[in-house]
C-alpha cells in the first residue's frame, strides 16, 4: 500500500517564514517579487517587511552612483568598499516609448528628483517602492539651455505618514539690472502650489545643489551683502516652510574657495573645503546638525598631489577612514567613461571602472538607503482652488522672469 504524501505550498507556510524567504531577494528584484501574487504584494508592501528588507539589502561602506546613461533612462550604481572592492547595476528608471529626456537628477534621502528636458513636467521616483509622481510646473525659465531654479524635497512628518513637499526657487540677486526672487513649494497631498513669502538675506549660487537630511535641506551660502566666498550653510525646514538662519562653516576655514555638501548615513552633514591654490582639502563632518544651530570635527585631510580631482558630490564611510567620489573622462566628443575612485587618508588607494558610458556629466552619488517614504497619488478631492492672490503673485512673477529672459 503506497503512503500518501502531503505537499506543503509557500502560500500555506507562516508568515513570518515567508516574509524571511523574500527578505532575501535583492531589492531590484521586488517588483517582481510584488506581481507574483496578491499575498506577497501585500507582504511586500508592509512596513515591518520593508524595514527588514532594507537592513539585509543595505551595506556599510557602500555608495550609490544614479547615473544618466542615455537621455531616456537612469541607472543606479552600488560601490562597495571592502577587500574586493566591486560595482554592479542595482536599479534602473526608464520612460515607455522613450516619449521624455532626463535633463538633470538630484537624490534626497532615497527619493529621486528628475528634470526633464521637457520644461513643464518633473517627476519625483521612489526606486525602491517602484513609485512615481508626475508634478506641472508654473513657469520655466532656461536662458542659453541654463536652468536657474535651485529644487529640494523635503517632508512633514504628520500622525500616520510622511507629507512630501517640493521647493523650487530662483534668485538673481546682485544680476542688475534684474534683481529678482521667487520661492515657491508644491504640496504632495493637495496637489498646488504655493508662492511662499520670503525676504532672504542670503544669496545661494543657481548651480549649487543641497543634501537632505531628517526631511530638511541644506545648502552652501552666504551673506546677502557679502562679496567674500561661501562660508556659510542654510537649512530649509519643510514642516514650518522657512529658511533658518546662515550657520558657519568650520571656523578654521575662512572663505573656502571650492565647498561641496554631502549626507553621512542620513544623519550627518559633511563639508569638503579647499582653500584657494591649496594641493590639500579637509573634510569636516557635523557632530550636530538642526535647522538653527551646527557643531563640526574634521574627519580628513586629502593630498591632491597624486592627481586627484576636487569632486562636487562624494560620499565617505566613517569607520573606515575612506573617502569617496566619481569621476569623467571624454571618450569622444559624445560619450564620457566613468570611474569610482576611492582614497585613505594615506593617499590614493584604488579606481573602479563603472564599465559603462554616459552621454553627458549628468551623474549624483549619494548614500543610498532604500526609502520607506510613500509617493502617493494625488487625490482629485483633496486639490485647492487657487486664490486671486496667488494667481496675482504668480502672473506678477512670470511677466518679471520673461522679461529678464530678454536681458540675460
Amino acid at each position: 500500500m503506497t503512503k500518501s504524501r502531503s505537499r506543503t505550498m509557500i502560500s500555506n507556510l507562516p508568515r513570518d517564514l515567508i516574509e524571511e524567504i523574500i527578505s532575501r531577494a535583492p531589492w531590484n528584484s521586488m517588483k517582481a517579487v510584488r506581481l507574483t501574487c496578491k499575498s506577497w504584494n501585500n507582504i511586500a508592501k508592509s512596513e515591518s517587511f520593508t524595514k527588514m528588507h532594507i537592513g539585509k539589502v543595505t551595506r556599510e561602506g557602500e555608495a550609490t552612483m544614479i547615473m544618466k546613461e542615455e537621455p531616456h533612462g537612469l541607472y543606479l550604481m552600488s560601490g562597495f568598499v571592502d577587500f574586493d572592492p566591486s560595482i554592479k547595476v542595482i536599479g534602473q528608471l526608464r520612460f515607455r516609448n522613450n516619449q521624455v529626456t532626463i535633463y538633470r537628477i538630484l537624490h534626497f534621502e532615497g527619493l529621486l528628483l528628475c528634470i526633464l528636458q521637457e520644461v513643464s513636467r518633473i517627476v519625483v521616483w521612489n526606486p525602491y517602492l517602484v513609485q512615481t509622481r508626475w508634478i506641472m510646473i508654473r513657469y520655466s525659465h532656461r536662458p542659453h539651455r541654463c536652468d536657474y531654479f535651485n529644487y529640494a524635497l523635503g517632508y512633514q512628518d504628520k500622525k500616520y505618514c510622511r507629507s512630501i513637499k517640493f521647493l523650487r526657487f530662483i534668485d538673481y540677486y546682485g544680476n542688475r539690472p534684474y534683481d529678482f526672487f521667487w520661492y515657491e513649494i508644491y504640496d504632495f497631498d493637495y496637489g498646488i502650489w504655493k508662492t511662499l513669502d520670503v525676504t532672504p538675506h542670503w544669496s545661494i549660487y543657481w548651480s549649487s545643489d543641497c543634501v537632505s537630511i531628517k526631511g530638511n535641506s541644506y545648502w552652501c551660502a552666504n551673506k546677502r551683502s557679502s562679496k567674500s566666498h561661501i562660508n556659510h550653510i542654510i537649512c530649509f525646514d519643510f514642516t514650518r516652510e522657512r529658511f533658518g538662519p546662515l550657520l558657519p562653516m568650520p571656523s578654521t576655514i575662512k572663505d573656502g574657495r571650492y565647498v561641496a555638501l554631502s549626507c553621512v548615513k542620513e544623519e550627518k552633514l559633511a563639508a569638503s573645503l579647499r582653500q584657494h591654490e591649496s594641493s590639500e582639502f579637509d573634510i569636516w563632518i557635523t557632530t550636530k546638525i538642526e535647522v538653527e544651530m551646527v557643531s563640526w570635527c574634521k574627519f580628513l585631510r586629502i593630498d591632491t598631489r597624486p592627481k586627484v580631482d576636487y569632486p562636487h558630490c562624494f560620499f565617505i564611510d566613517e569607520e573606515k577612514k575612506i573617502y569617496m567620489y566619481f569621476s569623467q573622462n571624454y571618450e569622444d566628443s559624445y560619450r564620457c567613461k566613468t570611474y569610482m575612485n576611492i582614497i585613505g587618508e594615506a593617499g590614493y588607494l584604488k579606481k573602479l571602472d563603472v564599465q559603462r558610458y554616459t552621454y553627458d556629466a549628468s551623474y549624483a552619488v549619494c548614500s543610498y538607503v532604500p526609502s520607506l517614504i510613500q509617493i502617493k497619488k494625488h487625490a482629485r478631492g483633496k486639490r485647492i482652488k487657487q486664490s486671486s492672490l496667488e494667481k496675482r503673485r504668480v502672473d506678477q512673477n512670470k511677466l518679471r522672469l520673461a522679461s529678464i529672459e530678454m536681458l540675460v
